[in-house]
Parts: C-alpha cells; structure tokens; sequence
C-alpha cells in the first residue's frame, strides 16, 4: 500500500468542524485517519509543523479554454497554474470552441484531462466540465442538458454571456428542479451594457470609455432569483459583483428560493480606478466596480450570501491584451494568486476566519456542484492542499504556469502561500 503521514499541521477541515494540529494519513489515495500524534508507518512522511493542512481546494469557475483557444492556455498548463495555486480540482466553463454543449464534448474534456493526469506531463487538477446551457451559447436552444449530465457534466453554463430569453431560463431550472444540478448563471442585460468596455461611473466618463451600470447585472440577478423561486431549480450566480446583486441574492436566500453566489480577489479588492492606472489588466467581465459595490461583496462574504470564493480563471495572450481598452478580450488569470490575495485581504484583516474563508474554497463550492471533494473525511479521495499562512512574498507572473500572464496583482506583496498539494494521495 502507498501511504503518506502529513505531521504535525494545522489541520482546518470545515466539512467536519476540525480546527487543531494533528496529523492525516493517506493510505491508497484515501484518507485514512485523522488525529493527534499518529504512529503509523508511511511511505512518506511530510513535517507539516508551521502549516495548515486543509482539504484540496476547489475553483469552480475557471477557463481552461481547451479546446480551441490553446494559445491562451490548455488543460495541462491550467491544471498546473491551478496546482501552483493550491487547487486540487477545478470545474472548466463551456465557452471553448467547439462550445461544449454535447455529452461528446464533456467525454472530450475529460479523456484530455485523464490522458494529462496519466502522462503525468505537468502537475495536475481534477477537471470537472458543466455543459453549456445553450447550443454554441447562442441563447435560441437548450443543450441536451440531461445528456450531458451522464456525461459528466456538473452543472451548465453560458458563462460570458447571458440567456437573455426568460423562457428558454425557466425551461433550464424547471430541469434543475428534476435532475438536481446548479444552473451557473453570468448575469448581464445585454441591451443595457452594449460595447461598454468598463464599469458606468467616474472613471468612465474621464477616460472617455463607454461603461456599464450596475442595473445591467442586478436585472439579471433579480429576473433569474425569480424563475428559480418559481421552478425550484438550483440558480449560481457568478462573479457577483454589484452592492445590488449581493442584496438581491440575500433577498432570495431569505425566500428560500434555492441560489447560491460566489464571489471574485478582483471585486473586493480592485475598485475601477485600477483601469487608469493598468488598462487592460483591469477589464473583466463584469468589470470592477466601486468601493460601496467592494464593501457589498465583502458583507455578502461575512454573513454568508456569498457561499463561494472564485477565481474566473480567464487567460489571454499579451498581444491580445495589447489591442487597447475597447478591442481587449475580458478577464485576468486568478488561480495562483487567490489564496494570498484571500489570506491577506480577507482573513488577516478580519472578514472572514480562516476556517470560513477554507470552506469557501472546499465543502460549500463541492456541495454546489456535487462532486465528492473538499473535506478529509475517512475514506475521502485524499486531495490535501498546505498552505504556510505566514509566508509572505511578492507575485511573479514570470513564473506562474499559466501560459498567459494578464494580471493586476503583479508585483504585489501578500502574505499566506501555498507550498503543496496532494491529489488522490500523490
């Protein structure tokens, strides 16, 4: 039998409410045991003493954009910036070309994830795919949303763009209600944000940039909280980024209504100031907000209205994001640099506890989309994420394993790293 004994960490596993310094075990790729000064033999032993031992973290919501657009990046090289960044699984976004809106192309993403992890050709995640909502992310069709399910698939989503069409919405959360999957939702009302290449506000008008009003998300947010409070289905609403939305999402919560949210580093640290002084670096999709949007996502953090913390991953290419402001593709990359910017942003300034920020990240993103990870229950898949929460270094994108490199955190100096991540007890 394999074994791995991880000693002597702080070991924080909110699935089961554990926060002490123990050890775990690993036997065969399973967690084994959990507690306080195991004696048993292993085939390796890792002195954890000064870190924390947490399940493997989980990013659901990233681009791995394989197929079609692997000048940005591919499964390999985004599984390993997701490795580097102290994520043991990732659930990818359909917006690939081909689009991934048949259970063929959800088998396509994960015989190229599995050939990767076998030919052990870059340090790797588990990849979990949602299938598109509509066909191509046109908005006229469902997917064979069932099918993709067998498949595989955890969840659909037009991410990038929004099912304008209501009934085509209350036709894919009346199908959640039966089938039981999230419908992950990008939230925008197209026809209030056209070719707005930033947030509606001060900085807009300044630069002279058409902008897009906080209203073009809430709309979206409000319309979709609605059609789920009237199927049953289960709504995720993504990158959550107005004062407007986190209120929304409360709102249905309160409801009872069945929707979750998660929530983006950039949306509560970056105000759209940042466009001034970093151009594209700071477009995204939905774009920075304001300081009262920031102070918003974070209460929406602490009580809880936000379930998730995200990366949306989003890799380009610098001549791509060189084109300028109004022709620049939308998003930055995120997977190594969530965890420091969570600890240093988050938890050491008292928004969240360390144990609740790592649920963000685990247990509450697994319960989402289903999938059997995010705690070191015995007999759990043994993906195991350390992290040295005191380590504090500047961001390098030169070294990241990303193949792009578009961020507006480089330079940066945050404190809380992650030094290693185990998958299936490797």
């Amino acid at each position: 039998m394999e074994s791995v004994l991880i000693r002597n960490g702080h070991i924080i596993d909110p699935a089961n409410s554990i926060d002490e310094v123990g050890d775990v075990l690993i036997v065969d790729g399973k967690i084994a045991k959990v507690g306080k000064n195991l004696t048993e033999d292993a085939n390796n032993i890792i002195d954890a003493t000064d870190l924390t031992v947490m399940p493997g973290l989980i990013d659901m919501h990233v681009h791995l954009r394989e197929p079609g657009f692997e000048h940005k990046e591919t499964i390999v090289t985004g599984t390993a910036a997701a490795a580097a960044g102290g994520f043991t699984s990732v659930v990818c976004m359909a917006n690939t070309s081909p689009v991934t809106d048949s259970p063929d192309k959800i088998k396509h993403i994960y015989d190229i994830a599995n050939q990767n992890s076998e030919q052990q050709t870059s340090p790797t995640a588990n990849v979990f795919p949602v299938g598109s909502i509509t066909k191509n992310l046109a908005g006229e069709e469902l997917t064979d949303i069932r099918g993709m399910l067998l498949a595989g698939a955890v969840g659909v989503s037009d991410d990038g763009v929004t099912v304008m069409n209501s009934a085509l919405m209350r036709e894919a959360l009346t199908l959640s209600a039966e089938l039981g999957f999230p419908v992950m939702v990008h939230c925008e009302e197209h026809n209030l944000n056209a070719g707005a290449v930033m947030n509606l506000g001060e900085t807009s008008r300044k630069l002279n940039l058409v902008g897009s009003p906080n209203a073009a998300e809430d709309i979206i947010v409000a319309r979709d909280i609605m059609l789920a409070e009237l199927t049953g289905g289960h709504v995720h609403i993504l990158h959550v980024s107005t004062a407007g939305s986190v209120e929304l999402v409360r709102w249905g919560k309160e409801r009872g209504v069945n929707v979750t949210a998660e929530a983006c580093p950039h949306h509560w640290i970056l105000t759209d100031a940042e466009v001034e002084k970093q151009g594209t670096n700071a477009k995204m999709h939905p774009p920075l907000r304001t300081q009262n949007d920031i102070d918003a996502v974070l209460e929406g953090l602490r009580d809880g209205t936000i379930d998730a913390i995200a990366t949306d991953h989003a890799p380009h290419t610098p001549d791509e994001k060189a084109l300028g402001m109004n022709d620049a593709p939308n998003g930055i990359i995120g997977l190594e640099t969530c965890v420091p910017l969570v600890l240093t942003y988050v938890v050491d300034v008292g928004h969240l506890t360390l144990k609740d920020a790592v649920a963000k990240m685990t247990c509450i993103p697994a319960d989402i989309v289903g999938i059997e990870r995010g705690t070191l229950s015995i007999g759990a898949v043994a993906d195991v994420t350390l992290v040295d929460t005191q380590k504090i270094a500047k961001v390098d994108v030169e070294k990241s394993c990303s193949k792009s490199r578009n961020t507006p955190f480089a330079g940066w100096q945050l404190k809380g790293w992650p030094v290693m991540t185990i998958r299936e007890g490797n």
